[in-house]
């Protein structure tokens, strides 16, 4: 053991001849890499398009949007298909029904909910 020892001591150390080889990266490949991490990270970071408020109505919901509707039937009417109604709609109608704010109702027309009579 201590031979063992003594010999490594001893024993000149060994240096490498050659530094690791770098390796070099032009611009394109660069750029390409940036590229590809940004898509990834806005993919990510994407708000997804199935939010809670443009999920479709039940049927039930459908009956209760078409009841407030009707209380504003003097000035406004349905546009498009009941079926096709979303819980924002359903949103910004409970907010009229609930506040009395014409603006929700202009909201509705501007998206083609609604039109005026």
């Amino acid at each position: 053991m201590i031979k063992g020892l003594l010999g490594k001591l001893l024993q000149p150390k060994s240096q490498p001849d050659t530094e690791p080889e770098k390796q070099y990266i032009s611009e394109d490949q660069v750029q390409a890499i940036v590229d590809q991490r940004i898509k990834e990270h806005t993919s990510i970071l994407k708000p997804s398009s199935t939010d809670d408020e443009e999920y479709l109505l039940t049927p039930k919901q459908v009956d209760y949007a078409l009841s407030i509707v009707d209380k504003v039937k003097d000035e406004f009417e349905i546009a498009i298909d009941p079926s096709k109604l979303t819980v924002k709609d359903l949103n910004r109608l409970i907010a009229y029904n609930r506040y009395k704010n014409k603006g929700t109702l202009v909201n509705l027309v501007k998206k083609g909910v609604l039109k005026r009579k």
